[in-house]
């Protein structure tokens, strides 16, 4: 069993190994109900309480799946709920429109996940991305609002900058902040945010640990993606840049080998071994992957080993811009 840690400071403990649950519903491919529903059920057989969505998943349909299994079983109490509001997409073709911090859309936004979801309060609403247009002061009163009356526990941010996070943090205390952070994404190290999240108590959720599933060795080439598959367009996943990044991979396999776990293992035991104030989320929608990175959670690396792979993090050439 994975040891809790405490979000933010909050007082609430929960498992660092969460579930992303993006996938179930989009950009990674098809998958069906019964699937889905078989994850989130070995999920909590396992203590993994920790799960994250996004009203922008599907759009609304990973909201509503995870509406429908808190229906069906009864078991949204063992859950520590994240769900996130900010971007903005084309309900019926997908495509992104922009980013809205409104307050009035802030609270639009949260009436309606709370339907979807059907539950009477998320444990912690992030604000998705920055909103360019709107103050960082202005979206998280609105969203300080929703706590006083209950219908939001804590709120975060995702990908905002140092800066905001010290302005957002004055008007109410922020317990999680939501980056991509992974062998071959590094960037919070360098952008002053880790620094910040700090000084202040704030947890690191890392999403996409394992690099999109690419650093797992588990994607051999492109043809391995569904022609729906949104990594396709992603620049790390192009043609011209995939074998390049694959040496990355290599040498990440080479590490889990000595090591004796899988590469997934060894990357998210990595990402939380960061320090006790991150946490990770990495998607799945297939029970062997879940039990997998549940494994990677239990696994302890020593200094010396820990070492061994900065040295291979920090010398390694990413090809490729993250979107």
């Amino acid at each position: 069993m994975v040891e809790q840690r405490e979000l933010g400071q909050t007082k609430i403990k929960v498992n660092p190994l969460g579930l992303g649950c993006m996938g179930m519903s989009d950009f990674y491919g098809p998958s069906d109900e019964e699937t889905n529903m078989a994850v989130l059920d070995r999920a909590l057989e396992l203590d993994c309480n920790f799960w994250d969505t996004s009203d922008i998943y599907g759009p609304f349909k990973n909201e509503e799946l995870l509406g429908r299994y808190f229906a069906k079983s009864g078991n949204r109490d063992k859950v520590f709920l994240c769900t996130k509001f900010g971007i903005v997409r084309h309900k019926n073709t997908g495509e992104r429109l922009g980013v809205n911090g409104k307050p009035e859309y802030v609270r639009q936004c949260c009436e309606n996940s709370l339907k979807r979801l059907g539950v009477k309060t998320i444990d912690l609403y992030y604000m998705h991305r920055p909103d360019p247009e709107t103050p960082i002061e202005d979206t998280v009163k609105a969203m300080a609002e929703l706590v006083k009356e209950g219908k939001v526990r804590y709120i975060g941010l995702s990908e905002h900058s140092a800066d905001e996070i010290r302005r957002a943090h004055k008007i109410h205390p922020i317990s999680a902040y939501q980056a991509e952070f992974s062998p071959w994404t590094l960037d919070i190290e360098t952008n002053g945010v880790l620094e910040t999240t700090r000084e202040l108590g704030i947890s690191i959720v890392a999403y996409s640990p394992l690099g999109r599933g690419f650093l797992t060795g588990g994607i051999k080439s492109r043809d391995d993606l569904a022609k729906d598959d949104w990594r396709l367009a992603n620049p790390r996943f192009s043609e011209e840049n995939f074998p390049k990044n694959l040496k990355l991979v290599e040498k990440i396999h080479a590490l889990s080998e000595k090591k004796g776990v899988a590469p997934a293992e060894l990357i998210l035991s990595w990402v939380l071994a960061q320090g006790n104030d991150f946490l990770t989320i990495p998607g799945t929608k297939r029970v062997k992957y879940l039990e997998q990175n549940i494994r990677g959670g239990q696994v302890q690396l020593s200094a010396e080993e820990l070492a061994e792979i900065r040295k291979v993090v920090d010398a390694a050439t990413t090809s490729g811009s993250r979107y």
